[in-house]
C-alpha cells in the first residue's frame, strides 16, 4: 500500500584472482567488468529500496584503490541507465574485480546524497581502507552513539547507525595487521550490536567480507561458480546472473573472500533465530527463495489460510481482487480455494516516479495515481480485496473509497494477509511509532498480550468504508512460511521483541511519560534521553 518501506538490499561480487575470466563476467575477457554485475543485481532488488542507490568497488592498478559512486533516487537514476555514455562513464570509473552495492530507504538519517550507501572509510594504511554497506536496523544505536562519543575525540557527521558501524569496524581494525581477524572483529562487534545487520564489506587489499547478524533478521544469498562469488539480499538477483546453486549464509557467520579463496566461519553463536516474516509476505520479490522457503509459496499459504477462515456468502457475483502487486500470489491461492474467480480489478500505474507521488499531500490523491479501479470487472459485484498488510490505514480507506465511487463495488469485503500491525519495528522497517499505527487503536489485552477481536475488526471495517474487515490470526504466519515461530521475529503483530534494546525500545514508547515524544519520533529517536 506504499505504507511500508524496508531499510534497503545489499550485492556484492568478487572474482579470484589470477583465475580464468568467468564467462559470467559482462565484457568477456574482462575481469575488471564484474563490478558492472552490480547495478544489474540491484535492479532486481530496487523493491528494497528506491531512495538512492550506490556501489564500491576495488581495483589494484589504479591510484584510488577503493572508488564509489552513489547517487539519490532510482538504480537506473543513479547510474543513468537510460544514457549510454553517461552509464558507461561511470561504470569505467567503477570497474574492478570486487565490488559491493546498495539500494536505499531510510528508517534513520537524512534523506539525502550523504547518507547514500555504500560507505568509504579512508586511510593511508591499506588494512584500514574499507568501504561497506549495510541492511537492516541497529536498535541500540542511540545508546552506541553516546558510547562512542563518551571514548574521547570522536565527532560523527551523521545521524544513522551506518556511520556507527563505519566507526566500529574502524575501531576493531586498528590494531590488524595485513591479515585481519575478521572472526575476531566480528565476534567483538556481534557483542556491541543490537539488531539487524548484513554488511558487506571490500578492503583496499582487494578482500570481501559478508557478515550476517545472529539472530539473522534479514535474509542474505551466496553463490559461487568457478572463480565467482557473488552476494545479494535476495535470491533473483543471483538466479538471473546464472548461478545455479544458491544458499542462505547461515546467521552468525561471515564469509571472506580473497586470494586464497572463500572460506565461510561462525563469528558468534546463533542458538535461536529471528527472521523478519515481513520478508516473505511482503518486501521480498516474489519470485525469491529466502531460507530455503519459497516467496511465492509462502504468500500462496496465506491466501489458503484466507480462504479457510471465509464465511461471506458466495455467488457468481462474487470476486476476489488484489491489491496490486504484493498481494496477488495470496488473492489467487485463495480464490482458487473457494472457486471463485481472482481478477485484476485494479490496475498499477508502474510509470508514475516516486517523486511526484511524494509530492501529492492527500492520500485519495496519492491512491488515485497508483490504482485505477475498473467498473468493467468490478460494479455490482461483491468484492474481496485482498490486501498484504495495513499499516497506517489512510491509503487504504482512500482506495476503498475510490472502489466504491468509481469501479461502483456492491459489497467490498476486505482481507488482509498478515495478522494486525500493533507494535512497531525497530529492526530495519519503517512501522512509524505506535500511536501511528491503525490497530493499535483497536487493540486490547488478554491477559498480558494485545490482541484485535473480531468485534474489533468489525468496527475497523466501518471506519475504512469497508462492509467487512478479517485479518489473519497470529499462529498462521508460521504455517505459511513453514517455520516454526521460534525461528520468526513477530514483534510488530505480538509485542514481544527478540532483543534486549527491542524490548527496552517498546517500553519506552509504551510509556504514559515518553508517550508525547513517541507521537512525534520513532522511540529509538529519544531513547536515550529518556531510557
Amino acid at each position: 500500500m506504499g505504507e511500508l518501506h524496508h531499510e534497503c538490499g545489499v550485492a556484492a561480487v568478487f572474482h579470484a584472482p589470477g583465475a580464468a575470466v568467468s564467462p559470467m563476467c559482462p565484457i568477456p575477457g574482462d575481469v575488471n567488468s564484474v563490478a558492472r554485475l552490480v547495478p544489474r543485481m540491484l535492479l532486481d532488488m530496487q523493491n528494497r529500496g528506491q531512495l538512492a542507490a550506490g556501489m564500491a568497488s576495488y581495483r589494484p592498478d589504479r591510484n584510488a584503490l577503493i572508488k564509489v559512486h552513489k547517487e539519490l533516487g532510482t538504480v537506473a537514476e543513479a547510474f543513468r541507465l537510460n544514457h549510454k555514455s553517461e552509464f558507461e562513464a561511470i561504470l569505467s570509473g567503477v570497474d574492478g574485480p570486487v565490488a559491493i552495492g546498495h539500494v536505499r530507504y531510510a528508517t534513520c538519517g537524512g534523506d539525502d546524497r550523504y547518507n547514500a550507501q555504500p560507505f568509504e572509510r579512508d586511510h593511508g594504511r591499506r588494512t584500514k581502507w574499507f568501504a561497506f554497506a549495510f541492511n537492516g536496523q541497529l536498535a541500540n544505536y542511540k545508546t552506541l552513539k553516546e558510547e562512542l562519543l563518551s571514548k574521547g575525540d570522536y565527532h560523527l557527521k551523521r545521524d544513522t547507525d551506518t556511520e556507527i558501524i563505519m566507526h566500529a569496524l574502524a575501531y576493531e581494525l586498528q590494531n590488524e595487521d595485513v591479515d585481519p581477524d575478521w572472526v575476531g572483529i566480528f565476534r567483538r562487534l556481534s557483542e556491541w550490536f543490537d539488531g539487524a545487520y548484513n554488511i558487506v564489506l571490500i578492503t583496499a587489499h582487494g578482500e570481501l567480507v559478508v557478515a550476517r547478524d545472529p539472530l539473522g533478521f534479514r535474509p542474505l544469498c551466496i553463490a559461487e561458480s568457478g572463480p565467482l562469488f557473488a552476494v545479494a539480499s535476495e535470491s533473483v538477483p543471483l538466479a538471473n546472473l546464472g548461478f545455479q546453486k544458491i544458499h542462505s549464509l547461515e546467521p552468525g557467520t561471515i564469509a571472506v573472500a580473497n586470494a586464497e579463496g572463500v572460506r565461510i566461519e561462525r563469528y558468534a553463536p546463533s542458538p535461536k533465530q529471528s527472521h523478519c516474516f515481513f520478508e516473505w509476505i511482503y518486501f521480498a520479490n516474489v519470485a525469491s527463495t529466502l531460507d530455503d522457503r519459497s516467496v511465492y509459496l509462502s504468500r500462496a499459504g496465506l491466501g489458503k489460510e484466507l480462504a479457510r477462515l471465509e464465511t461471506v456468502p458466495r455467488d457468481e457475483g462474487t470476486i476476489v481482487v488484489p491489491v496490486p502487486d504484493t498481494a496477488k500470489a495470496a488473492a489467487d491461492a485463495m480464490a482458487f480455494a473457494l472457486g471463485v474467480p481472482s481478477v485484476e480489478g485494479l490496475m498499477r500505474n508502474r510509470y508514475v516516479g516516486r517523486t511526484f507521488i511524494e509530492g501529492t499531500a492527500d492520500r485519495a490523491a496519492k491512491a488515485r495515481l497508483k490504482y485505477t479501479p475498473l467498473p468493467e470487472v468490478m460494479a455490482g459485484k461483491r468484492v474481496l480485496l485482498v490486501e498484504d498488510s495495513i499499516v497506517r490505514s489512510t491509503t487504504m480507506r482512500a482506495l476503498v473509497r475510490e472502489i466504491r465511487d468509481r469501479g461502483r463495488a456492491r459489497e467490498i469485503h476486505l482481507r488482509v494477509a498478515c495478522p494486525p500491525i500493533i507494535a512497531p519495528c525497530y529492526y530495519g522497517i519503517d512501522m512509524s511509532t505506535r500511536d501511528e499505527l491503525f490497530a493499535t487503536r483497536f487493540a486490547e489485552y488478554d491477559g498480558d498480550r494485545l490482541i484485535v477481536t473480531e468485534e474489533a475488526q468489525d468496527l475497523m471495517a466501518k471506519e475504512l468504508g469497508a462492509d467487512s474487515l478479517r485479518y489473519l490470526p497470529v499462529d498462521s504466519i508460521a504455517r505459511s512460511i513453514s517455520l516454526g515461530p521460534d525461528r520468526l521475529c513477530r514483534a510488530c503483530i505480538t509485542g514481544d521483541y527478540p532483543t534486549e534494546a527491542g524490548r527496552d525500545l517498546y517500553q519506552i514508547e509504551c510509556h504514559p511519560d515518553t508517550a508525547a515524544a513517541s507521537a512525534r519520533k520513532r522511540a529509538y529517536e529519544t531513547a536515550v534521553a529518556t531510557s
